[in-house]
């Protein structure tokens, strides 16, 4: 059986009354390109019973296909859980609350015929709330800063990527992931192009602070080693300061005969104890990172499929 043309990788959290009306509208957007393509829908948990309508939409059309995973492991991870199983030529990822509109992707599969190996799609004007734009620009200006990298808050997992882009984000097995951030690693021949953006329709979204600045932080330090260059800067200044101060001190003893006491001394010791404990503290932080990645545990754990064929991907 040949590979189809065309695959749809879409986590699902939250999102059960959206899932019939994106299939019917991908259904209708895709048959438009190719009639041999297939729809993965990664059931990650979600609480409101999806896995069920996956099951069913699945039965009557054989070109979707469902993984259920055991628990939530988060939307990068149930991507990767969709793009260990899709065949196709050309691979879109989106979000199936339907913020991301069906109808796009033929504009980002035109786009492709250039020779371009990834086409995003940017989002000039994003129909999300207020906390989410502003939270949105905050995590991408505090990563572009620890990362020296220049990231576009318009773009996000919306796109589509050639099968051999695909074939190596596959081998990237860090238990720290962003999809977007690995795709801009990889390179390749890429660019991004306007796309309409959708108010979501049902639900909300998972990502609150808690969890927005916990992917800020797995981000960062999966990323880049610059916030121990920072320490290690920041150690130096402070050792340079104590001593310049440490001598203003002891010109006033011998010049002015003004006692040193001790409030310089203890401020200067809990100033630096502070210090300490936050270093070691950050560096306890990758040192956690290491010890999660020499684990080597699975990525995801699979509870159920349907119309897929389980092989081992050495996840």
């Amino acid at each position: 059986m040949s590979n189809p043309h065309i695959s749809i990788v879409s986590p699902v959290y939250g999102c059960k009354t959206c899932l019939y009306e994106l299939y019917f509208r991908l259904k209708e957007t895709l048959e438009k390109i190719t009639t041999d393509f297939e729809i993965i829908l990664v059931n990650d948990a979600s609480p409101d019973w999806a896995w069920e309508s996956i099951v069913e939409l699945a039965k009557k059309d054989k070109r979707v296909k469902g993984i259920d995973l055991s628990r939530n492991f988060g939307q990068h991870y149930a991507i990767t859980a969709g793009l260990d199983y899709c065949k196709g030529e050309w691979i879109v990822v989106m979000d199936c609350d339907l913020q991301d509109q069906p109808e796009e992707i033929i504009k980002l599969y035109n786009k492709t015929k250039e020779g371009f190996d990834i086409v995003f799609g940017k989002r000039m004007k994003r129909k999300d709330n207020i906390y989410k734009l502003i939270s949105s620009k905050f995590f991408y200006k505090i990563f572009d800063f620890f990362t020296e990298q220049k990231s576009d808050p318009s773009i996000a997992n919306f796109g589509i990527y050639n099968n051999r882009v695909i074939e190596y984000y596959k081998k990237m097995h860090e238990q720290s992931r962003t999809f977007p951030l690995f795709i801009r690693w990889l390179g390749f021949n890429s660019i991004s192009i306007e796309i309409e953006h959708s108010p979501r329709k049902d639900g909300e979204s998972a990502y609150n602070f808690s969890r927005l600045f916990n992917l800020a932080i797995d981000a960062i330090i999966s990323q880049s080693n610059k916030p121990l260059k920072l320490s290690i800067k920041f150690g130096f200044l402070l050792s340079l300061g104590s001593f310049i101060y440490g001598l203003y001190l002891i010109g006033r003893y011998f010049i002015y005969d003004v006692p040193l006491g001790w409030t310089s001394i203890m401020v200067a010791i809990f100033f630096i104890g502070g210090l300490l404990f936050a270093n070691l503290g950050l560096l306890g932080l990758y040192i956690g990172k290491i010890f999660n990645e020499v684990k080597n545990r699975p990525l995801y754990v699979i509870k159920g499929i349907i119309n897929i064929n389980l092989i081992d991907h050495g996840n």
